[in-house]
C-alpha cells in the first residue's frame, strides 16, 4: 500500500511538474477590471435582514428566503452582489471549506490537495466568458481572508462553480439524484406550460441554510430570476423574462481529467442570452463540459420543454413526439446516447430508471396539474405501487436531502420556491413582471413574493415521523462515524436507529456494518439480510449486501 501512495505521488508530482506553466498561467489570469474604483459598495443596513445599495438589495422574507436585486454590468454586478451578501457568502464558504478540512485533515494533504485542485483546473479560465469572471471577480473581493493560503479568493470562487460539477462527477458519493419534469396542453389545469424539479444537491446542513432568490437586471441580455446561494453566480435554476426556464439533471460521467465550463456557467448563459430553444442549444453546443449533464429547457412562447443533453465528446436533444409531458432523472434520453455504455450502465445499476419511472407513475395519476399538484408531487417519498422505501431513500422523488425544489410557470412568469426544510417548506411564488418592475422603480421596502398565492408547508413537517427522520440522520452520522474509527457503540443506540427509521434498507446495512467490525457474524447476517428485505437502492448496495453476508458466513 504504501509503495502504491509513493508511486502515485511521484506520478502526479511529475506530472503537476511539466504543467507548472498552466497552472502558474491559471492563477495568475485576472479579468478586465477597469473602471472598478468608480463602483459604490457602500452598503446602508436597514434592518438585521435588509441592506441596500442605490437600487441594489438584499432582504429577507418571513420563509427565511433571502431576495437579492442586483443590475448594471458584470463588474459592477459581482461588486454589489458581494457586497450586499457579504455575510452570507462567509458562511457558505466556511461550510464549504470546513467541509474540505474534515476530509482532508493534515496540513501535509491540504498541501497536495490544492496543488492538485490547481492542476485540475489549469484550464478553467480558457472556457469561462470574460463578462462571468468579471461578475465572479467581483463577487471575489468579499471572500474571507482566511482561506487565501488555499487559493487566492478570485481563483478560489473559480474553483467553487467548477466544483458542483465535480459533486455530479463523483457519483459515488451520492451527491446528487435529482428528478423533473414538464407538462403541457390537457395534462395541465389551464393547458399551459408547467415545470417542477428538486435540486437534491447536498453538501452539508449548513451549506443550505441560506438560501436566495436572486433578481438580476445586466446590462446585455435579459432578466432573469434564479434560486441559488451567496457567491454563486452560475444558475441550477432559473427562469428569463422571457419565459425561459433551465434546470440540470446530472447523467452518469467519468472523472474528469481537468476542468471546462462549468455548468452551472452554461445555464447561465442560457438564462441571460436565450428567448427560444434554438437559441439555448446554440449556447450549449458551444461550450466544452468536463461532465455529463441535462438541460431541461422550458419556453413559454414554444409552449414545450426539451432535454439538452450534454457531455465530454457528445451532444444530445430530447424531445417528445406525441405527449405532453416530459420526465428527467439522471440518465439521457436522446438517440445519440442510445449506445453509451455509461448511461446504460446508470440505468441498469442505479436508482434513475426507479425514479423516472415514479415520476411517470405520479403524473399518469395526477389529475390536470396546477401549482399545488406540482407541490405534491416533488414532495412524494414512496416508491412504486406506494411502496415503503424509509425515509431518505434515493430511490425517491423526495429523498429528503434536497437543497430545494422549483415551480415554474413560464407563460405567466411565475416560479415557486422551496423554503426549508428541503423541499417541504412553504412554497414562495413570484412574479417575474411584477418583481422586476417594483425593483426598477426603487420602491422595495420589503418582499416582492406573492404572497397569496404561496403554497403551505407539507403537514409532514409537523409530525412525529419527521422528527424522528432528523433524529435518525444525526445518529446515523454517529454511528457511521465510530464504525470508520472502529470505536464501540451500545446495543441501544442501534436499537434506536432502527426504531427511528425502521423500513430504510441502509438502516440495516450500517447495523450490519458494525457487528461485522465487532466480530459478531451472527448478528451482522441477520441484519445484511434485514436490509436485503427492503427496497436497497442500487445494484452495487445489493452486491455489496451478499458479499458481506458470504463473508460473515465464513467467518461463523
Amino acid at each position: 500500500m504504501k509503495l502504491l501512495l509513493v508511486r502515485i505521488s511521484i506520478f502526479l508530482g511529475v506530472f503537476l511538474l511539466l504543467n507548472s506553466c498552466g497552472i502558474k498561467r491559471s492563477l495568475q489570469d485576472r479579468p478586465d477590471i477597469s473602471g472598478i474604483k468608480n463602483i459604490d459598495t457602500t452598503r446602508t443596513k436597514l434592518s438585521e435582514t435588509h441592506y441596500k445599495i442605490g437600487k441594489n438589495s438584499l432582504y429577507k422574507n418571513k420563509y427565511g428566503i433571502w431576495e437579492l436585486y442586483i443590475e448594471g454590468d458584470a463588474l459592477e454586478r459581482g461588486v454589489i452582489s458581494g457586497s450586499l451578501t457579504r455575510e452570507l457568502m462567509h458562511k457558505q464558504e466556511t461550510a464549504f471549506m470546513d467541509k474540505i478540512y474534515e476530509l482532508v485533515p493534515g496540513p501535509g494533504y491540504r498541501n497536495f490537495l490544492k496543488k492538485t485542485v490547481a492542476w485540475f483546473n489549469r484550464k478553467m479560465y480558457l472556457h469561462v466568458p470574460e463578462e462571468y469572471k468579471q461578475e465572479i471577480y467581483g463577487t471575489s473581493l468579499f471572500g474571507l481572508e482566511k482561506y487565501n493560503d488555499f487559493a487566492p479568493a478570485y481563483v478560489r470562487m473559480l474553483y467553487f462553480h467548477g466544483a458542483h460539477d465535480i459533486g455530479h462527477a463523483l457519483q459515488d458519493l451520492m451527491l446528487v439524484g435529482c428528478t423533473s419534469f414538464a407538462a403541457w396542453g390537457d395534462k395541465t389545469e389551464d393547458g399551459q406550460l408547467l415545470l417542477g424539479r428538486n435540486f437534491d444537491f447536498y453538501a452539508g446542513d449548513e451549506f443550505a441554510e441560506e438560501k436566495i432568490a436572486a433578481f438580476v437586471n445586466p446590462d446585455k441580455g435579459h432578466k432573469f430570476m434564479m434560486y441559488t446561494w451567496a457567491g454563486m453566480i452560475g444558475s441550477v435554476s432559473g427562469m428569463n423574462e422571457q419565459g425561459i426556464s433551465v434546470t440540470i439533471n446530472a447523467g452518469k460521467s467519468k472523472i474528469p481529467r481537468q476542468a471546462k465550463t462549468p455548468i452551472s456557467l452554461v445555464t447561465r448563459e442560457i438564462l441571460q442570452y436565450a428567448s427560444s430553444t434554438k437559441e439555448a442549444i446554440e449556447i450549449a453546443k458551444k461550450r466544452e463540459v468536463f461532465v455529463s449533464e441535462s438541460i431541461m429547457v422550458g419556453s413559454a412562447s414554444e409552449h414545450k420543454a426539451i432535454l439538452i443533453e450534454v457531455a465530454p465528446g457528445n451532444f444530445g436533444v430530447y424531445e417528445v413526439e406525441n405527449s405532453n409531458e416530459l420526465v428527467c432523472s439522471n440518465h439521457f434520453q436522446s438517440e445519440a446516447y442510445a449506445e453509451d455504455n455509461r448511461n446504460l450502465k446508470a440505468i441498469a445499476e442505479s436508482h434513475t430508471q426507479y425514479r423516472f419511472d415514479k415520476m411517470q407513475e405520479l403524473l399518469s395519476k395526477k389529475e390536470k396539474l396546477n401549482s399545488e399538484k406540482a407541490a405534491e408531487i416533488l414532495r412524494n417519498k414512496e416508491g412504486l405501487e406506494g411502496a415503503n422505501l424509509g425515509m431518505g431513500n434515493e430511490m425517491a422523488i423526495n429523498q429528503l436531502l434536497a437543497h430545494h425544489g422549483i415551480i415554474f410557470k413560464p407563460e405567466e412568469r411565475k416560479v415557486w420556491v422551496s423554503a426549508n426544510p428541503y423541499q417541504l417548506g412553504a412554497f414562495v411564488a413570484y412574479d417575474l413582471d411584477a418583481a422586476f418592475k417594483k425593483f426598477e422603480d426603487g420602491n422595495v421596502s420589503g418582499s416582492v413574493m406573492l404572497a397569496q398565492e404561496t403554497i403551505a408547508e407539507d403537514p409532514f413537517v409537523n409530525t412525529e415521523a419527521y422528527k424522528d427522520y432528523e433524529k435518525y440522520r444525526k445518529l446515523s452520522r454517529e454511528i457511521t462515524e465510530a464504525i470508520s474509527k472502529e470505536k464501540e457503540i451500545s446495543e441501544n443506540k442501534i436499537k434506536r436507529l432502527k426504531y427511528l427509521n425502521p423500513h430504510f434498507w441502509e438502516v440495516y446495512k450500517i447495523a450490519g456494518d458494525y457487528y461485522f467490525q465487532q466480530e459478531e457474524f451472527k448478528k451482522a447476517v441477520i441484519n445484511y439480510k434485514q436490509a436485503k428485505r427492503r427496497e436497497v437502492t442500487t445494484l452495487p448496495d445489493e452486491e455489496y449486501l451478499d458479499k458481506m453476508i458470504k463473508k460473515s458466513y465464513r467467518r461463523l
